[in-house]
């Protein structure tokens, strides 16, 4: 059980980051970019914690 969470919570990491990524790569504008960048950080952190068991 607790591997199983540990392996979900390492892909969940290495998929934001190849997300933070693909959004730095995409031609769009400073504020965009940035705006892209808190939304997939926001997804991120709140799937960990559905991972943590916090929601």
């Amino acid at each position: 059980m607790a591997s199983s969470t540990l392996i979900s919570i390492l892909i969940t990491f290495l998929v934001i980051i190849l997300v933070l990524y693909l959004v730095q790569r995409l031609p769009l504008d400073a504020r965009m970019r940035q705006i892209a960048q808190i939304i997939v950080i926001i997804i991120g952190i709140v799937s960990l914690l559905k991972y943590l068991t916090v929601f």
